[in-house]
């Protein structure tokens, strides 16, 4: 059984320059939106047909999905879920209907799914956050069908998010009573730590190493075994 874990924030808020200390030879990287990389760039390289690489550039679900399943790599980063679904909503705003919903829906259902589910992996999906009508900070969707059906966050047992003060970079790991932030008990001492993936990682390997459940189901404790 894979670790899924969320890492919510607003853009400029340290998602994905979170990912600066990550071993690249370890770590896989998704990107659904192709951009540079916000941090100096050391061992990273794109994926080609002729150049093999750790960074993914693409946003097709079902692609995704494959690549969950098949990466030998046990890190890998979905940067960022909100742009998979948006940028399937973009492409087919021409379509009439609650059919381009339904298709968004089980992208998302999918990938949340091969997350979870993948093997002897630590998944890290980051997103956007957005604002419920209650005031409470969720996971940015699309449309109301996720939101309505699905609780995103409750197929999680880590859900981290970005916080900036001061002028610093970090991971909020405990519940405000305002959003939708959760972490295990005893894996994370602070309330709120260092916005460092590679951290975060090593964490939670830790935590998780001689977990049964993980073991039973192919996790991190059955591959040291």
């Amino acid at each position: 059984m894979s670790i899924l874990t969320l890492i919510l924030g607003e853009s400029g808020t340290g998602k994905t320059s979170s990912l600066r200390n990550l071993d690249p030879a370890k770590a896989l990287l998704i990107q659904a939106v192709p951009k540079p990389l916000p941090f100096r760039n050391k061992g990273w390289r794109v994926h080609t047909k002729e150049t093999p690489g750790n960074i993914l550039r693409t946003d097709d679900a079902d692609k995704i999905v494959a690549t969950l399943h098949k990466s030998s790599r046990p890190i890998i980063v979905i940067d960022d879920w909100q742009y998979i679904l948006a940028n399937e909503f973009m492409r087919r705003t021409a379509e009439t209907g609650f059919q381009k919903f339904t298709d968004i829906g089980k992208s998302a259902w999918n990938i949340l799914g091969a997350g979870a589910n993948c093997g002897d992996k630590r998944v890290y999906l980051l997103a956007h956050t957005d604002t419920a009508d209650d005031g409470r900070v969720k996971v940015k969707t699309i449309g109301k069908l996720l939101d309505e059906k699905i609780c995103v966050e409750g197929l999680v047992t880590i859900c981290l998010r970005t916080a900036v003060r001061d002028g610093n970079y970090y991971f909020s790991t405990r519940n405000s009573g305002n959003d939708t932030v959760k972490s295990p008990i005893g894996l994370f001492a602070d309330h709120f730590i260092d916005n460092d993936l590679a951290a975060v990682d090593s964490a939670i390997a830790a935590y998780y190493s001689d977990d049964p459940l993980t073991a039973e189901a192919g996790g991190p404790a059955a591959a040291a075994a």
